[in-house]
């Protein structure tokens, strides 16, 4: 039986700034005011931290996923490492479908099966609705929403918070 908890993260507009189109150039990757500190935060409050990202610009030739590794990299270094796994998802729906992309719930399986997680007993951050469907679609019953350029609201959300530290903050209370 699953006991491990976690904190499922998206990336973009949730550990980096949203700007609105595709995250890959360095000067665009900026990692979210609170970020750092609140991995630590989580990691000590005993959570795996497992960020799940659709990252499309893959599909596009935009970028590669040694890009998508990279940016991760740069998250791991400002964190102490407090990322346990990184999950990405290199399709678009206008090139080629996948379970791995949110909505669907393959990169949270992923992410569950690997660590023995509970999804009672975890969490989901993300910034728009479909992520919130990828999670509650495995039973994850925490599921915050940071609003940005995306969704401002989603009837899954327990609890909609300006910024990545109001998240932390709400899991551990």
């Amino acid at each position: 039986m699953a006991n491990n908890k976690a904190v499922f993260l998206d990336r973009d507009g949730v550990l980096n700034v949203e700007k609105g189109n595709y995250v890959y150039q360095d000067q665009d990757f900026e990692i979210a005011p609170g970020v750092a500190e609140g991995l630590k935060r989580l990691k000590q409050a005993g959570y795996y931290l497992i960020v799940v990202t659709n990252q499309g610009g893959i599909a596009k030739g935009l970028y590669t996923a040694d890009r998508v590794r990279e940016l991760h990299g740069r998250m791991q270094q400002v964190s102490d490492n407090a990322l346990d796994a990184l999950y990405y998802s290199p399709y678009h729906d206008s090139i080629s479908r996948s379970l791995m992309r949110k909505p669907d719930s393959l990169m949270i399986e992923r992410g569950m099966a690997k660590f023995g997680i509970d999804p009672t007993q975890s969490w989901l951050i993300g910034d728009a609705h479909r992520d919130l469907v990828a999670a509650a679609n495995v039973g994850i019953t925490g599921r915050i929403l940071i609003p940005t350029l995306k969704e401002r609201e989603s009837e899954l959300a327990i609890a909609v918070v300006p910024d990545f530290a109001a998240a932390v903050a709400f899991i551990l209370s």
